[in-house]
């Protein structure tokens, strides 16, 4: 048997940026929870199967799109290379996975009638 797990909302924001909307979603907020976890770009983006140069291009455009870095970065060398969600990294995580929550939360009627009324698998 087959187990599946409950549909859920998916929670993108697109921001109008001054070259056209920005996009604010659960990949860029899962990026900064594991550079939160590892300490490193480099180790986050392996961790979701992405190269560095991809997790640091998605870094940038979050940490340009706000007034405030969501992330620094320190170059290796004597003291070792890294990366650090910062205070308003780890703000705008709790805030966006709190519209998540709400989401949820709004639409559990519709979602448990859907899931009533779904094929077996």
């Amino acid at each position: 048997m087959v187990q599946t797990s409950p549909p859920r909302p998916v929670i993108r924001l697109d921001l109008l940026g001054p070259s056209g909307p920005e996009r604010l979603g659960r990949g860029k907020i899962a990026l900064l929870e594991h550079i939160r976890e590892t300490g490193s770009i480099s180790a986050a983006g392996r961790a979701m199967d992405m190269s560095y140069r991809r997790a640091w291009l998605l870094v940038s455009a979050v940490n340009a799109m706000f007034e405030e870095d969501s992330v620094i970065s320190q170059r290796g060398g004597k003291q070792g290379g890294g990366a650090a969600v910062t205070p308003f990294g780890e703000a705008l995580i709790a805030r966006f996975r709190a519209m998540e929550d709400k989401a949820l939360a709004a639409m559990a009627d519709d979602i448990a009638w859907l899931e009533a009324h779904r094929a077996s698998p």
